[in-house]
């Protein structure tokens, strides 16, 4: 028989490696997905990937040769936790450009991609148990973090009924139910490639002004617009957080550097946080950033490449009989309806990624209640990639 001694120090060993409550949110499973298609490449298989929201194209040019004559010089240290000033300067200059906004500098902070703009946003906006509005289906990590913070995200459904889009009748409807104390809208959204139109998003930052909601505006796929012009939340109110990435317009991911724009009275705050939790963005990726302003010519190239996939895609997909999709105004995204194929889309993922070589990502991703019925392509590769996949999915979808 064992001591009890020694049973009681097992059950302690046990208790000192069981994880917190707040770390046990779900896995963004788009990587998943990625994960598994590697091994299959790693066996000799050939796929073709339209799982993860990752442009296939480089930086541009001007950001890696900015970057490498910055290695030449030597040194590379901190900087400020805000951001390098003349990077957050070209990035108001952005706002003045391509807004005709005004932004000062000093609202301006260079974050770890969009991922730590929303840490940062969530740290200084909300307290544990604070009630935190988004649409679904909608960007996973979203609720992740703030459940991890100790929030609650609050999902509300959005349908074509409301061209895919949280309305002011919603949101007011569920702060009438329990306050909110915050809501993120994003447009271009992902998945659903739809966007907002101006005069609705101006209406909607009002109205949650007017009933004391906070505001956050993810703007990281600014720039990929097809259907018309993505306005800035900026432009409408400057007691709104903005954030944005170099991601995906400009091609960075994994630079690891993007941007939010803050109202005044935060900016010691976030800035305090940020000295904490990262002391500062890393500086080639900054310099990099800088530089990047310089190459919108490649980038809007490779955009025109976008609207050509979405196209193929489009066409392709329904000649394949996937014809059920949503309005794709802007970002690299296809959200198709494959009801009428399965009631399981992530086994639906699985075997297409098996069987066709096409990765894609499950709904259930992004919709924990309607997902099922719902797969979101990434169009963000070549066009022959793009001829390539519809041509593969139609074969497979045939043989089934």
């Amino acid at each position: 028989m064992q001591p009890k001694h020694d049973m009681k120090r097992q059950a302690a060993a046990r208790a000192l490696l069981a994880p917190s409550a707040r770390s046990d949110v779900p896995p963004f499973m788009v990587m998943d997905v990625m994960e598994h298609a590697a091994r299959l490449e790693a066996t000799g298989g050939r796929v073709i990937h339209m799982e993860v929201g990752q442009p296939a194209a480089n930086a541009p040019a001007t950001a890696i040769a900015a970057a490498k004559a910055a290695l030449d010089v030597g040194r590379v240290g901190y900087t400020t936790a805000l951001g390098i000033p003349s990077l957050r300067k070209r990035i108001a200059g952005y706002y003045r450009e391509q807004h005709e906004l005004e932004v000062d500098p000093s609202r301006i902070m260079v974050t770890t991609g969009s991922s730590g703009a929303f840490a940062l946003t969530f740290l200084s906006l909300f307290e544990p148990g604070d009630r935190v509005a988004m649409a679904s289906p909608g960007y996973p990590p979203y609720r992740n973090i703030l459940r991890a913070l100790g929030c609650i995200p609050v999902e509300i459904e959005i349908s074509e009924r409301d061209r895919w889009a949280i309305t002011k009748e919603a949101l007011l409807a569920e702060h009438g139910r329990e306050p909110l104390a915050g809501v993120i809208i994003a447009s271009p959204a992902n998945p659903t490639g739809t966007m907002i139109p101006s005069e609705q998003l101006k209406e909607l930052i009002g109205v949650c002004e007017d009933a004391g909601i906070r505001f956050i505006s993810d703007e990281i796929y600014h720039g990929l617009d097809y259907a018309f012009f993505g306005e800035t939340a900026a432009k409408f109110s400057n007691q709104v957080f903005v954030i944005n990435s170099f991601s995906k317009y400009f091609c960075m991911t994994g630079w690891r550097v993007g941007w939010m724009v803050m109202p005044e009275a935060f900016i010691r705050s976030v800035e305090r946080l940020q000295q904490n939790l990262a002391i500062s963005v890393p500086t080639l990726s900054q310099i990099a950033a800088e530089a990047a302003f310089d190459g919108r010519e490649e980038m809007d190239a490779i955009k025109r490449g976008y609207e050509e996939n979405r196209r193929i895609l489009i066409e392709g997909l329904a000649k394949a009989g996937l014809d059920n999709v949503l309005p794709a105004d802007g970002a690299f995204y296809l959200y198709a309806n494959v009801a009428r194929f399965t009631n399981d889309s992530l086994d639906f993922a699985k075997k297409m990624l098996d069987e066709a070589g096409v990765a894609a990502t499950s709904g259930v991703d992004f919709d924990t209640s309607r997902g099922a019925h719902y797969l979101r392509f990434c169009y963000s590769g070549s066009a022959q990639e793009m001829h390539e996949a519809v041509e593969r999915i139609g074969n497979w979808l045939k043989r089934g």
